[in-house]
């Protein structure tokens, strides 16, 4: 019997946040609760994106949205935060979509 973790088709077919992304971003959404502004959060992963959804209140749709998608032609790997299911913002690099993320801490408040 194989179990989940060694199953290497499992593995490579979906696209994940690596541990220093998690971090980076678990630390602003902690943030965020110390604060009173967030109450809960989602984690979706599929084959060419990873979700990670902040909400303010459990039973309302995410206030906020950062994706990681894999770009398929240039196997290039996208940031995209979306506010309160507004434009998307692109970035290239974690630290660039977290900055943002952090000034809008500021201004939920």
């Amino acid at each position: 019997m194989l179990s989940v973790s060694s199953d290497k088709r499992f593995n490579n077919s979906k696209l994940f946040f690596s541990k220093y992304e998690l971090q980076k971003i678990l630390s602003c959404y902690s943030i965020g609760v110390s604060r009173g502004s967030w109450k809960d959060y989602a984690i979706n992963f599929n084959k060419n994106e990873a979700n990670f959804y902040m909400y303010k209140h459990a039973s309302a749709s995410p206030y906020f949205i950062l994706t990681k998608s894999n770009k398929i032609n240039k196997n290039k790997i996208l940031f995209k935060l979306q506010i309160n299911n507004a434009k998307k913002n692109i970035f290239s690099h974690i630290d660039d979509l977290l900055i943002i993320l952090k000034r809008s801490q500021f201004k939920i408040f």
